[in-house]
């Protein structure tokens, strides 16, 4: 069980960067993130607090697929699938970044 910042616990949620991504975990955003699009921008944001990140169209779609039932894995397949070549690794930093920042959680696969 990991602590979470408010003292309570959580069972099989990761939200620390140390930990890496596996194919195996279940990526999903935050609670306190939101992924909408900006009419202004013509993009798809992350709406966080403090801050709003624009995203570019491959880490919108990575983002769209976490929705906490995809695997890393699975979303890796999806975006073969739509893209030539989508590189395993790249997917894995690209959320392992956002789980640093708290902005993605990971559930034990």
């Amino acid at each position: 069980m990991d602590p979470t910042p408010t003292g309570t616990t959580q069972t099989n949620t990761r939200t620390r960067s140390v930990v890496g991504v596996s194919g195996s975990d279940r990526p999903r955003l935050a609670r306190h993130v939101r992924m909408t699009f900006c009419r202004t921008r013509q993009r798809q944001i992350l709406l966080n607090p403090e801050t709003v990140v624009v995203l570019n169209g491959s880490g919108a779609d990575i983002l769209e697929l976490c929705d906490g039932r995809h695997t890393v894995a699975e979303i890796v397949t999806e975006l073969g699938a739509r893209y030539q070549a989508v590189p395993d690794d790249e997917v894995r930093q690209f959320l392992s970044r956002l789980v640093a920042r708290r902005w993605v959680e990971l559930d034990d696969g």
